[in-house]
């Protein structure tokens, strides 16, 4: 059975996940897949996912068929597909809002001749089961709107960006009302700044060390980057990332963490500074300082590929509202946070079905 998916926003972040799912749409079973939990995943393998219809504002995308916008400007993920197959979907001119800070409008090659299509209607058209948001950080109402949409439309919803929908107790309730699943928020990397600060900071108060400060800087140079420019489009992206850090100090610490800077010529790379500073036995100072650099989009690629997985579960067996444990997984803000190792056991309990979310 195909897994009906919409996407809204069809940046670097898209381009990474619908290269993925054909780069890996033969993989066996038994293949070792780096960056998701399975291959089979509940009895959804990775070319079960179908994308069925998808949302810009760009003018060099709005009317190409989804495999070629993927790789239209500014998008600048690295083609990791020989080949991309005609997917048969062209992407649609989505409603701008908040979507695009007043310095994107350029970078965004904004489509302002482009009447913006009713988004519900469309993914009732093309009976989407899950619509996966992948918007610029800061847009609240779009996401909201999209979200809306969602609802109207009866389809399920995966915000991967850092404004709340799963995580906030209004639209949690109004997804359980409607019978539908949402997860997120905040797409987190298979391996990149937040997880691995989390892990360094468990590592700490594990061990009993005293943790005085921290933070983590990140530059790179696409455009969510760009974009992220505006301190004002930063609010949310600073307390998830935040929070999903300090959540594992059981007391307050200095924290400075989120993006610094914008680099171009970095392009779609990412490199993250980490640093915490803390207290061993006899108050004897111990200071760890990391540098990770990665391939920004597709880090999140894989995490994507299991988040709606998951969610197609929740479809089939009727759950409804947050989806708790491929939150706490795969989110940087989810509705419950917990260390890693426990969402994984959760996660596994929910494919298995020993757990309802």
């Amino acid at each position: 059975m195909k897994i009906r998916v919409a996407i809204a926003g069809v940046g670097n972040c898209a381009s990474a996940l619908v290269q993925g799912v054909y780069y890996y749409r033969n993989a066996r079973e038994d293949d070792r897949v780096p960056g998701i939990m399975h291959v089979d995943f509940g009895g959804y393998h990775i070319g079960d996912i179908e994308f069925v219809a998808a949302f810009d504002v760009n003018k060099l995308k709005i009317g190409k068929d989804l495999s070629e916008a993927i790789f239209a400007e500014p998008n600048c993920c690295a083609k990791f597909i020989e080949s991309m197959p005609k997917l048969g979907v062209k992407v649609l001119p989505g409603p701008i809002l908040d979507g695009v800070a007043s310095h994107m409008r350029e970078p965004f090659k904004v489509a302002d001749d482009h009447e913006p299509v009713d988004v519900a209607a469309v993914l009732k058209e093309v009976n989407a089961d899950m619509l996966v948001n992948f918007l610029p950080v800061g847009s609240y109402e779009a996401t909201r709107y999209y979200a809306q949409a969602a609802l109207d439309a009866g389809c399920a919803f995966v915000n991967c960006i850092p404004e709340f929908i799963a995580s906030d107790e209004a639209w949690a309730r109004k997804f359980e009302k409607a019978g539908l699943p949402v997860a997120g928020d905040d797409i987190k990397s298979q391996l990149g700044a937040t997880i691995l600060h989390r892990a360094l900071v468990k590592l700490f108060v594990d061990r009993g060390v005293v943790i005085d400060e921290t933070y983590q800087l990140n530059v790179g140079g696409n455009t969510d980057f760009l974009n992220m420019m505006a301190e004002e489009r930063l609010k949310t992206k600073r307390v998830s990332k935040t929070e999903a850090v300090t959540s594992m100090i059981p007391y307050e610490v200095p924290t400075r963490v989120g993006p610094s800077d914008y680099v171009p010529f970095l392009g779609d790379k990412k490199v993250c500074f980490i640093h915490i500073k803390g207290r061993k036995f006899g108050n004897q100072p111990v200071t760890v300082s990391v540098k990770l650099e990665v391939e920004d989009s597709p880090n999140s690629a894989g995490m994507v590929i299991d988040v709606i997985r998951a969610v197609k579960l929740a479809l089939d067996r009727g759950i409804a509202g947050p989806l708790i444990s491929i939150s706490a997984y795969a989110f940087k803000h989810p509705p419950v946070q917990v260390d890693d190792h426990i969402a994984r056991r959760w996660l596994e309990e929910f494919i298995r079905g020993e757990r309802d979310r």
